[in-house]
């Protein structure tokens, strides 16, 4: 089966980057329906029966990938435009591996999707652009589809917060009034790290949790109901507008085409 290898930095990432490929992937193909997901594709990690990877495991993972007898090539540290940036090694790591399963004919991957956290760090971005930019032109034909959170994965929910009673509005007004403007509409100017008074109000984090009362669920509703074009308006700075436009341009060619096969 068709596989899309997900790279990210937590299981919560792996399933709100899903989900909103989904919906991307249903609102745009007019013949795809939620229940036929399953049986086009699925969502999977670099090793066998995961259903992703983290870029914290990526060394490992290398390590056995050759302990198991496949053929790694060993990496350099740097691309054919010269020294990579930050999370750029790591990338090209991954890239490499995929390619080699398809080359192997191991496993069907026709996409991979990389999801990163920027924490004020935007050359994590311009990395694994560089290796992107290594691989896009190589075959057997990958799609690499890049999504980075600005700051965090939490402002992509913060974009789709609405409220839902007048308790939530409550609690949404009180928090715009300490912030002096909309957390949901500019999640992108929470900066902070901290979960001390007076800086915690603008972590990104510490907002989500008080609008949802850490229930996991509400946060779930936050990428799952609003409408996309909502998410498209409001994630304009933070990366989500991004990533759904990436999703549209790279990943539904994949579907289709194998769906024509």
């Amino acid at each position: 089966m068709l596989e899309f290898v997900v790279i990210v930095e937590s299981s919560a990432d792996a399933q709100t980057a899903t989900k909103l490929a989904e919906r991307v992937l249903v609102e745009k193909v007019d013949w795809l329906e939620p229940e036929l997901l399953q049986s086009l594709f699925r969502w999977s990690g670099l090793e066998v029966g995961t259903e992703h990877s983290c870029w914290k495991d990526i060394n490992s993972i290398m390590q056995s990938a050759k302990e198991s007898g496949l053929p790694v090539p060993k990496f350099l540290g740097h691309s054919r435009s010269g020294a990579l940036k930050a999370d750029g090694a790591a990338t090209m790591k991954i890239l490499n591996l995929i390619r080699l399963l398809q080359l192997k004919k191991i496993r069907q991957v026709g996409a991979v999707l990389l999801i990163r956290d920027l924490d004020n760090q935007p050359e994590r971005r311009e990395g694994i652009e560089q290796a992107r930019a290594e691989h896009i032109d190589r075959q057997p034909k990958l799609e690499i589809i890049i999504g980075t959170a600005d700051r965090m994965r939490e402002a992509w929910v913060l974009n789709g917060f609405v409220p839902s009673d007048p308790e939530e509005r409550q609690i949404l007004e009180n928090i715009k009034n300490q912030l002096n403007f909309d957390p949901c509409e500019e999640s992108h100017r929470l900066r902070s790290n901290s979960w001390e008074e007076p800086e915690r109000i603008r972590n990104p984090k510490v907002v989500l949790e008080e609008l949802t009362g850490s229930n996991k669920l509400r946060e779930q509703q936050c990428w799952e109901e609003p409408s996309l074009e909502l998410l498209r308006r409001r994630g304009g700075n933070t990366g989500l507008t991004a990533y759904l436009q990436e999703i549209e341009q790279w990943l539904i060619p994949v579907i289709l085409e194998y769906n024509s096969k």
